[in-house]
């Protein structure tokens, strides 16, 4: 009678934490630290929680994100997938969103992606032309002729109008943003003090879709 009052009991206190915990705030807030999207945005697996970058290369705080983001992804774990999504608002943004997708048709993404932001904030070239943006590819090893017919191609131009209404349908208002699985927005402002915070909110929100809360 005795053992089985000291399991009651263990029982009871065991429950008592369970509750405590549950009942304590969460520690990011909707509306507050991030937005959940009105109508969510297809994901390109399903059995992965996919988390999306909205960055320009012309933007200083993407630049300076980018180690730091560049680090973080090295780290997640094989059911969670990162993704990069050119933000466009003007023409200049959408030639750098055409340098993103070309890149990656290409192969190049590695070499080309950190060169664009290193043309633009290291050697104040902006990348605002087609020539301009060829002689970049060519020097990163590029072949002109294969610059030229990835360029132009429908492949590449899809891939940039997809960009544009994928941005849109976020709700996406400012660069560098985050999207965790089409369904939550979270951007640097107010209590998002630093990119640091940007990242632990994601976790965040990566877990609550794992658990599915």
């Amino acid at each position: 009678m005795k053992l089985f009052s000291k399991f009651t009991l263990l029982a009871a206190l065991f429950m008592g934490v369970v509750a405590t915990v549950n009942a304590q705030p969460a520690l990011y807030v909707e509306g507050t630290h991030y937005e959940t999207i009105a109508s969510p945005v297809r994901t390109a697996d399903p059995n992965k929680i996919e988390v999306t970058e909205i960055f320009w290369y012309g933007c200083p705080h993407c630049y300076a994100f980018e180690p730091l983001i560049s680090s973080w992804e090295e780290k997640l774990p094989s059911d969670v997938a990162f993704v990069r999504s050119p933000g466009m608002w003007n023409q200049t943004m959408e030639i750098h969103a055409q340098i993103f997708y070309a890149a990656e048709a290409l192969g190049v993404t590695g070499k080309v992606h950190d060169v664009a932001f290193n043309e633009i904030h290291r050697n104040r070239n902006y990348l605002q032309t087609e020539d301009v943006v060829k002689d970049m590819f060519v020097n990163a090893g590029v072949a002109p002729d294969a610059f030229d017919k990835a360029w132009k191609s429908f492949s590449v131009t899809s891939a940039v109008k997809r960009a544009g209404t994928r941005m849109r349908d976020y709700g996406v208002r400012g660069v560098p943003s985050m999207v965790v699985n089409g369904k939550y927005l979270v951007s640097v402002g107010g209590p998002v003090a630093t990119q640091i915070d940007l990242l632990k909110i994601v976790d965040f929100l990566v877990q609550k879709e794992k658990s599915g809360s």
